[in-house]
C-alpha cells in the first residue's frame, strides 16, 4: 500500500442487483472449498469457538465466484484454500479466514457493515450476501477502482465503496453493526470502536508486520467500552495509513 494521503475520497455507488449468478462451471469446485472450509472449521473449533459456521456464511462462500477476484493467471488456483496474490503487493484472503471472519461478527440480515481494506472486493462480496449494506474503504486506488467495478458487474447493489484512509472508519455512515478489518494495525483503531453501534461486533487482525499477529473478536458493551478475545494466529499486510503512519 502506498504511504501518502490521497487528496480527496472517490465515492463509488455501485447500483445494480445483487447476485452472482445462479450456475457456472465452477460450482463444483466452490463446493469442494465450502468442504474443505467446514473440515476447517471443526479442526480450530477449540480455539475460535465456532466448530461449524452459520448455514447462511457457508452459502455465501459457496455463491460468489472467487475466480472473478483475482488476476487471470491465479484464476486456475481460485477455489484453493489458500490466499493468492492480487497485485500491488496486497493479497486475498484464505477462504478459511474470510469466512471465519464472516463468521465469528454474527452478521444478520439487517446489518450494517464497515470494511477496511476493500482489496479484491471478495469479502465485501460475501458480506453482501448476508447482510442489508456493506461500506467499504480501500486506500489503494488502483485496487478500489478494480475492486469497485467488478462488485458493480457482479450486481452488488448494497455495496457502497471508497478510496480513502480506513484507520478513521466511515463517520457519515456510523454507527455501524459490524466492522471488518481484513489488515493489521498495531493496535485497535479507536475510530473503529468510536463507530461501532452498542453491542456490535469487530474482527481484526492485530499485530505488526514482523509479529505474530492476532485475530481479534472486539465486542462493545452499552456502556462504550469494550471486551477483545483472541482467536487464532494470522497473517495479513499491514493496515497502511494515508500519510505514512
Amino acid at each position: 500500500m502506498p504511504g501518502f494521503l490521497l487528496p480527496a475520497l472517490l465515492v463509488i455507488g455501485l447500483t445494480l442487483a445483487p447476485g452472482a449468478p445462479a450456475q457456472d462451471a465452477r460450482a463444483g469446485a466452490r463446493a469442494r472449498m465450502v468442504a474443505e472450509i467446514a473440515a476447517m472449521a471443526r479442526e480450530t473449533g477449540g480455539e475460535t469457538g465456532r466448530p461449524k459456521f452459520g448455514d447462511a456464511v457457508m452459502a455465501a462462500m459457496g455463491k460468489v465466484p472467487r475466480h472473478r477476484f483475482v488476476p487471470f493467471l491465479q484464476e486456475a488456483f481460485a477455489y484453493e484454500n489458500r490466499p493468492l496474490p492480487i497485485g500491488d503487493g496486497q493479497t486475498i484472503s484464505q477462504p478459511y479466514i474470510v469466512a471465519l471472519m464472516t463468521d465469528l461478527v454474527d452478521a444478520k440480515s439487517s446489518d450494517t457493515v464497515l470494511e477496511v481494506g476493500t482489496g479484491s472486493g471478495y469479502q465485501a462480496a460475501v458480506l453482501a450476501e448476508i447482510v442489508a449494506k456493506v461500506y467499504t474503504i480501500e486506500i489503494v486506488e488502483a485496487l478500489g477502482r478494480r475492486a469497485a467495478t467488478l462488485l458493480g458487474e457482479l450486481g452488488y447493489r448494497n455495496v457502497e465503496a471508497r478510496i480513502g484512509d480506513g484507520y478513521g472508519g466511515w463517520p457519515a455512515a456510523a454507527p455501524f453493526d459490524v466492522i471488518v478489518v481484513t489488515a493489521a494495525p498495531a493496535e485497535v483503531p479507536q475510530p473503529l470502536i468510536d463507530q461501532l453501534k452498542p453491542g456490535g461486533r469487530m474482527v481484526i487482525p492485530v499485530g505488526g508486520s514482523v509479529d505474530v499477529q492476532q485475530l481479534l473478536l472486539v465486542e462493545k458493551r452499552a456502556d462504550g467500552s469494550a471486551t477483545t478475545k483472541r482467536t487464532l494466529p494470522v497473517r495479513f499486510v499491514p493496515l497502511t495509513r494515508g500519510s505514512g503512519k
